[in-house]
């Protein structure tokens, strides 16, 4: 056989050594996989306004990978949890994000609290191919635009509260509307909401309102909504802002029908604002997990939660643990070969994921829907604690 010219020789080398080279990237394990572990995160409110939220939704995402790890894990893989504290400012909720994707490798973010943190900290994510897994914001930006990277279970406050606030306009034959919310997107969103669904029965909101994230005083705000002879109050608050609003309402004497979104439906709101707080409506998409409920499964549920961690559950604490939940079930459809992509097409073909313990809508996640259910209820605080008094709807 003749001798390939000098050349071609150098060329075939060449690409010989290219390919060699290319080899182990190519065969690169997938960001946060490893043989034995699979490392995620979550992005909570620790140390700000809302860390109560922050801190049951922490223990909701460890309780189910506890028990996933125990059991031998996902494929052979057991599951790590990273949390990071976002203080419920998107400042520090970017940070985060550029530490956990960056320096951590996460192979995604899960439960991430807060409409303006995600807002802000998903571009850091989308560039490094990381998704977001259900944050715990009703904002329309956790599903629209639909990105591949985009998974949401939580009903958007615009679509709960058009829904729900035209709904109980009508049944309580209200005449004039006011709202007070946090000048920011998850105040406005829930405004938004409100203002769809009175446009749909032919009804304007009247006058608005709005505080500063951290507020303590409503007094003038509260003032302003009973002088506009308003009987019917919507609030874009969540936790404290919301017993501060009610609050300074009795106190004056003026008690409209007072509604809000699912931000503020929490066990702190009558804990924390006493007597007071009975008859607040907020949406809900989750039975409240209280510790002596006749729902044996879901009480066993809240004792075993209580046990580990010394604290009664709230919804976000359910709410986490059905995210992990829905985390583990995908990644066992994913199979041993768990890649992002893999993952994305285990979540687009899972098929609906039923009802659960705590009441959560089914779910359905395909390639052109990334929100699972848009369905959601109502609940009131009856004698101190949540009622539902609606049907998902």
């Amino acid at each position: 056989m003749p001798a390939l010219p000098r050349r071609l020789t150098l060329t075939a080398c060449m690409a010989a050594g290219l390919a060699v080279l290319a080899g182990p990237a190519l065969a690169q394990a997938t960001q946060g996989v490893s043989k034995t572990e699979i490392v995620i995160a979550t992005i909570q409110d620790l140390s700000g306004p809302v860390a109560a939220y922050g801190k049951a939704a922490r223990n909701g995402l460890q309780l189910r990978v506890d028990e996933i790890n125990e059991q031998g894990g996902i494929h052979g893989r057991k599951i790590k949890l990273l949390v990071e504290d976002n203080a419920y400012d998107p400042k520090r909720a970017v940070l985060a994000t550029q530490k956990l994707v960056n320096q951590d490798k996460v192979f995604l973010i899960a439960s991430h609290i807060g409409t303006p943190m995600n807002n802000a900290s998903m571009p850091v994510m989308f560039e490094k191919n990381v998704i977001n897994f259900m944050p715990l914001s009703a904002g329309r930006e956790m599903f629209e635009p639909v990105h591949k990277l985009k998974f949401a279970s939580v009903a958007s406050y615009h679509d709960t509260m058009r829904m729900n606030v035209a709904k109980l306009y009508k049944e309580k034959a209200a005449k004039n509307a006011c709202t007070l919310y946090q000048d920011d997107d998850y105040g406005l969103e829930v405004v938004k909401g409100a203002e769809a669904g009175l446009k749909d029965i032919g009804v304007a909101m009247g006058e608005k309102t709005t505080y500063k994230r951290g507020a303590t005083d409503f007094s003038s705000q509260i003032a302003r909504l009973k002088a506009s002879n308003c009987d019917f109050l919507v609030l874009g608050t969540i936790v404290r802002e919301t017993i501060g609003a009610i609050g300074e309402a009795r106190k004056i004497g003026w008690s409209p029908t007072i509604v809000g979104s699912q931000a503020s439906y929490t066990d702190l709101i009558h804990k924390l604002g006493g007597k007071a707080m009975d008859g607040y409506y907020a949406v809900s998409t989750q039975h409240f997990p209280y510790t002596d409920l006749d729902n044996q499964p879901l009480r066993f549920w809240a004792n075993k939660y209580k046990t580990k961690f010394g604290d009664d559950p709230s919804t976000y604490s359910t709410g986490g643990y059905s995210t992990m939940d829905i985390f583990i079930k995908a990644a066992l459809k994913a199979g041993p070969n768990l890649t992002t992509d893999s993952f994305i097409k285990a979540m687009e073909t899972m098929g609906e994921v039923p009802t659960d313990i705590f009441g959560t809508p089914p779910l359905t996640f395909t390639a052109t829907k990334r929100l699972g259910s848009n369905l959601s209820r109502l609940s009131q605080i009856q004698d101190g604690r949540w009622k539902v008094v609606t049907d998902l709807r």
